[in-house]
């Protein structure tokens, strides 16, 4: 049984609407079909995926980056032009702060979504 990719990544917020809104905007995601499961929140779909899941709660209890989670980032890889998101963000006023791994062939933005998630969004720059 090997494991073929990341399916999603599960996050559980007090801001959904803010949340939805960020990752629409800032990483292109969409909002889509999620099944009723009694309690609010969205999926956010690359294509056909949906590769974040936001579960809204009513406190701040386990939301957001706590020292007590192991995970320090996810990433994405994306396609297209790496100075473009770069722009983008710049016009939304996103910080970020831009790395690469030249043996690797790769560009990667650090951002960081309302609740302080840490994310990667990779580019190969051959």
């Amino acid at each position: 049984m090997p494991i073929e990719r990341l399916d999603h990544v599960n996050l559980r917020t007090t801001r959904l609407a803010e949340m939805i809104q960020w990752y629409e905007e800032i990483l292109g995601l969409s909002s889509g079909t999620r099944p009723d499961f009694g309690f609010d929140g969205a999926w956010l779909y690359a294509g056909d995926v949906a590769v974040v899941h936001l579960i809204a709660i009513e406190d701040d209890h386990a939301a957001g980056s706590e020292t007590a989670l192991k995970l320090e980032h996810f990433a994405f890889r994306a396609s297209g032009d790496p100075e473009a998101f770069q722009d983008r963000l710049q016009q939304k006023g996103v910080a970020y702060r831009r790395s690469g791994i030249e043996a690797l062939h790769l560009a990667a933005f650090n951002v960081w979504d309302p609740d302080g998630n840490h994310i990667h969004v990779d580019y190969v720059t051959e």
